[in-house]
Parts: structure tokens; sequence; C-alpha cells
């Protein structure tokens, strides 16, 4: 079956600045076409006849609330589906892979337990039941208690970042299998030149949520990003050719409700940070959209994962 890409698209601020004067409409057009775009993917996947969707997207794509929204449009069009993270199966903190600076690399495959991802997803394919582990994050842990799963011959929604990664399927079949990438794919432009790219819509995302649900300073987060694109590069885009589909998760309308919390972001920030010209340039693009006060984002959409 011949992959299914959409382009990336650039767009004109001054556009999306028209559209934003009647929010309302400009934001169910966004939302329609999103979960347009994931009912799409489910009708794929079932027309497909596969067992086991193996969804990633880089950091901030939103994979994870979209992973959840395909496996309710599977279940609404009459098929049993869940969702397994890969994060469940991180190894324990003593055996995680390192950087050459001797920090943790979360990025790296070998973080996760390939073996036992290997043998659940086998199981789940043969017997449809598998046990799958949960993983502490607070201690960096796995969890004593296990999950049993259950397929009853649905479809498991595999996400994560390396979930594209052909070491995790390799030994199943792969007309069993869908592989999906999840990204932005529209970009945006002021007098024709590109000033808000997808990876810095996606910096955006993480940074505000990061601050609103996880407690960390922009400071902390822009001081990751740089390693977290590395790994980007390394252990995700690198296997983008091995999607069948490329799911777009861009919403023309958020750019307007990111600018508020990004400019005060970059207000609150001290002009010593080592970071302050780097959030001043991505306050700078996205002064030039016109707000939507980030309360009209519907409590359903995928964007309440960052700005909820």
């Amino acid at each position: 079956m011949a992959a299914i890409w959409i382009p990336k698209r650039l767009v004109e601020i001054g556009l999306i600045n028209t559209a934003a004067e009647n929010a309302k409409s400009f934001i169910s057009h966004c939302e329609i076409g999103y979960e347009s775009r994931v009912e799409a993917a489910a009708k794929e996947v079932l027309l497909q006849k596969r067992s086991i969707v193996m969804l990633t997207g880089p950091s901030a794509s939103g994979k994870t609330t979209t992973a959840h929204k395909l496996a309710e449009c599977i279940q609404k069009m009459g098929r049993y589906s869940c969702v397994i993270s890969l994060d469940n199966f991180f190894k324990n903190l003593e055996d995680y892979p390192r950087l050459p600076d001797g920090t943790k690399d979360y990025e790296n495959v070998e973080a996760i337990d390939v073996p036992l991802i290997n043998r659940c997803l086998s199981e789940l394919l043969e017997s449809g039941h598998t046990r799958i582990p949960q993983f502490d994050f607070m201690t960096e842990q796995r969890m004593e208690e296990w999950i049993d799963l259950d397929l009853h011959d649905g479809v498991v929604v595999v996400e994560g970042i390396h979930a594209l990664n052909p070491v995790l399927t390799a030994r199943l079949p792969r007309e069993k299998i869908y592989k999906i990438y999840a990204g932005l794919r529209e970009e945006y432009s002021h007098n024709g030149q590109r000033v808000l790219p997808t990876r810095d819509i996606r910096l955006a995302r993480r940074m505000v949520r990061d601050c609103k649900f996880r407690g960390h300073s922009p400071e902390k987060t822009l001081s990751m990003w740089k390693n977290v694109c590395i790994g980007e590069d390394r252990f995700i885009k690198v296997f983008k050719p091995e999607a069948d589909l490329l799911l777009d998760t861009s919403f023309s309308y958020e750019i307007c409700c990111l600018a508020p919390s990004v400019i005060e972001l970059a207000r609150k920030l001290p002009e010593t940070s080592p970071h302050a010209e780097r959030l001043y340039e991505l306050a700078g693009s996205f002064s030039l959209c016109t707000p939507i006060d980030d309360g009209m984002i519907p409590k359903d959409s995928m964007l309440q994962e960052f700005l909820g």
C-alpha cells in the first residue's frame, strides 16, 4: 500500500489574523478539520484490517491525545480499541543509556525494554491477551503491579516516540501493522518570510504545557530543547519514511491562543538569562498574531493537552 503523505503548507499570518476576527467560527472550522483527519485514519486502519497501530511523532506533536482519539474513533466504528503507551516500558533508572556528559538519554530507544515490547505485541496478535508493565515516573522505576490487557479481536494503538522504530515490530507480520506519524504540517510567514516553523510551534506548545501542568520554568524547557531536537533527528524522524500515513496535528488558530502565553513568559524572563534571546525572538514572532483567549478552546480539543 502506498503511503499517504501530506505536504507542509506556508500560511501568511495576516490571513490567520483575518480569520481570528470571527474566532468562534475559526476554531470550529479547525477542530472539525482535525477530527475529520483522525476519522479518515481510523477508516484506513479498519479498511486495511490492521490489528496494531504504531503511532509516533516528535515532542509536543499531540501524539498521545491523538492516539486516544484514534482509538475512540475506531470504537465508534464498531471495533474494540485501546491504547498502550511505550512510556510504560521504560527501563529502571540504573539501566538508562547515558549521553557523553553522563546525563540520562531519555530519547534513546535503549531506554525502553524492546524485548518485552516484542513479546507483548506478539502475544496480542497470537492470543489477544498480554500483560504490560506500569512505570512510576517519580521514582523512575517499574511498578510491581502489571496490567492485564485483552484485545478482544480489536485494534491496539501503541504510542510513543519510538513507535516507528522497526526493532519494535520486526517479529510481527507487516500486514497486521499500520504505522502513523503525527506531526504539524502548517507553518506561518510574515511579509513572505517564514517566521513560525513547525518546530517553533512545538517548542511553544511544550513550554506552555510544562509551565501550566508540570511546574517547569521556560528556562528548563529551553535548556532541554536542543537535546530533544537532536533525539528527534536520531530516533524519530529517521523512521518517518516507515509511516503509512502522516497525520496532520496542526490547528491554524492555535498560534493566536499560544501568543499571549508565550509573550507573558518572555516578559517575565530576566534579560540576564542565557535563554532570553531565544525566548524574546519566539515571542516576537507570536506578537504578530491576533490573540484568542485560550478559554475558547473546546473542552475535548487535542490542544487542551497543551493549553487547557
